[in-house]
């Protein structure tokens, strides 16, 4: 529904040299018939086309391993980027050899209508990120030439999450520009379920993935609801 503003929110980006990989989850509507049609009018599209439904994680490492670049940015097909996103981030992130960022965002409705806008501190640490995942997936860019090769883990939910405490815990901070370069749509699908089911998946990478600790875990947690909670007011 949402794919086509998706599209041409990077295509449309003022920095030009990219590669835009598009992975088809094997949807079940429109999407791979809009998707080829972009795929004509402009040749950084590369299209992937999925023969079964793998998952949001599974389906971004596909697109990692067939990535290029030395930089690394996450999209959506709900959401959109502004058109300076690239070149405001990359500058950004070259002005400082930064090796990991992410920037502030608007959370807006179903129609486009802002609900908030999420600020961002001007840096986090592995151990400040556990406690608040304030990191938005999309506002992510990754140089890997630092950080060397990564993907996703196969989790529901949260493999985002589980992807920044991995690379932060190999040294790497996450460093945060407060400036809105992209909106997050929240879908009436998000309700209730889905985010005990976030929450849940939250409570995995503590304890299964990074191992934490039982009291760690708790403290954490904690810390997770309430900013969760405070980024949705």
């Amino acid at each position: 529904m949402y794919l086509e503003q998706c599209i041409c929110s990077v295509i449309e980006q003022t920095y030009k040299n990219f590669e835009l990989i598009i992975v088809d989850d094997f949807s079940n509507d429109k999407s791979s018939t809009l998707i080829k049609k972009y795929v004509k009018r402009d040749s950084r599209i590369k299209p992937i086309y999925l023969n079964n439904n793998i998952g949001a994680a599974m389906a971004r490492n596909i697109a990692l391993q067939k990535a290029q670049g030395k930089y690394i940015a996450f999209l959506d097909a709900d959401d959109y980027w502004y058109p300076n996103k690239l070149s405001r981030q990359l500058d950004f992130m070259q002005q400082h050899n930064y090796a990991f960022t992410f920037t502030a965002y608007n959370r807006i409705t179903e129609n486009g209508i802002t609900i908030s806008k999420v600020h961002v501190p001007s840096k986090i640490t592995y151990y400040k990120y556990l406690k608040n995942t304030i990191i938005g997936c999309l506002t992510v860019i990754i140089d890997r030439e630092q950080t060397g090769y990564f993907e996703m883990e196969n989790i529901r939910s949260s493999h985002d999450m589980a992807l920044w405490l991995k690379i932060m815990k190999k040294g790497f901070v996450a460093h945060g520009l407060d400036e809105v370069l992209s909106s997050y749509r929240v879908l009436s699908g998000s309700n209730t379920s889905n985010k005990l089911k976030s929450a849940i998946d939250v409570w995995y990478v503590y304890r299964n993935i990074e191992k934490l600790n039982l009291l760690l875990c708790i403290w954490c947690f904690i810390n997770y609801s309430y900013n969760s909670i405070k980024r949705r007011i």
